[in-house]
């Protein structure tokens, strides 16, 4: 055999492990749909929490997968069904559904597609899951909060603000559920003797009317759940609180990073971390009927200094201590 043609022969066997390999490797397409628009100040945070969370797990974005993604620019069910038949027209291997809109369009577009979700706060009420052991069907991922929250937001509201004789549950009745909070917490609300009003709102304008009116009433409070609608107006909630004097509890740290008073909650990107585990585990064959809904195990209390003292409130020695971070 001639050297020449001994080299390319060579070559190409070389070649072959190589090809191989990269055929096994080959590219896994992952589509994600948020319930925020991408100039949101907490999309970036997601985002990244959730690439870092994939690399941890051996997978590479422009390596052995692709993140297509779509930004909700509200929390609007029509668009929400537009952008899902975007993202499943693509065939991804595995779907991340940022929400209980987001996730309920998913589900009513396909039943066969692995669907991971996060920021649901009722996966069981809103009909996602059979149970949380066993989800049964095509969806699975990670409740926001249980409901007996509800009960800790409101203690905390009277520990600080013992006047508070009712309080606001500011909620968008078409993404998140009144029920969900209410029915765990009226018990509770009772002994604490405060009166706990559902307060629906949709719109900015709505959020500014009910606030307004409700703080013409002395004695009132605010509790602020986590719904896609209060946090992209987050900012105009803090204000008007502050404005109008309302003792408030939120459900982020960055409610309270942004002049609110306090929150008690889970980390807000940490879900995001979490659906990373899921989506290797299904890119690596398990079936989402088989991984349970999982909830929070660590919740975490922030307090505001000097948003207290602008309230002429007295922070208990109790609160501070419990406090995981004080900003003053």
């Amino acid at each position: 055999m001639k050297r020449r043609a001994f080299i390319t022969l060579l070559g190409s066997a070389a070649a072959w492990p190589l090809a191989a390999r990269a055929q096994q490797q080959q590219m896994r397409r992952i589509g994600v749909l948020t319930s925020l628009p991408e100039d949101h100040p907490e999309m970036k945070l997601r985002v990244a929490a959730f690439r870092e969370g994939l690399e941890r797990l051996g997978w590479s974005e422009g390596g052995n997968i692709r993140i297509d993604y779509r930004f909700a620019s509200a929390p609007n069910a029509d668009q929400a069904h537009v952008l899902a038949r975007e993202l499943i027209a693509l065939r991804p291997d595995v779907i991340v559904a940022q929400s209980t809109p987001v996730t309920a369009a998913f589900q009513q577009e396909t039943d066969s597609l692995p669907i991971v979700f996060i920021y649901v706060n009722d996966p069981i009420g809103s009909r996602f899951a059979a149970s949380l052991a066993r989800p049964g069907g095509n969806l699975t991922g990670f409740m926001l909060f249980e409901s007996s929250v509800a009960g800790k937001w409101l203690s905390m509201l009277k520990e600080i603000a013992p006047h508070v004789q009712r309080a606001a549950l500011l909620i968008n009745p078409k993404t998140t559920s009144f029920a969900h909070y209410v029915i765990d917490s009226e018990a509770l609300a009772r002994s604490l003797a405060i009166e706990l009003i559902e307060s629906p709102v949709e719109t900015a304008a709505d959020i500014e009317r009910a606030l307004t009116t409700f703080a013409q009433v002395a004695n009132s409070g605010l509790v602020v759940p986590p719904d896609g609608t209060l946090v992209t107006h987050r900012d105009l909630i803090v204000t008007l609180a502050a404005r109008h004097r309302l003792p408030a509890v939120y459900p982020y740290r960055h409610f309270v990073a942004a002049g609110g008073l306090m929150s008690y909650g889970i980390d807000y990107v940490e879900p995001c971390r979490q659906a990373a585990i899921y989506v290797d585990r299904i890119l690596r064959g398990a079936k989402p009927a088989d991984l349970p809904v999982q909830a929070p195990s660590k919740y975490e209390t922030i307090l505001n200094l000097k948003t207290a003292k602008a309230l002429g409130l007295t922070v208990p020695p109790g609160l501070l201590v419990a406090a995981d971070e004080v900003i003053e």
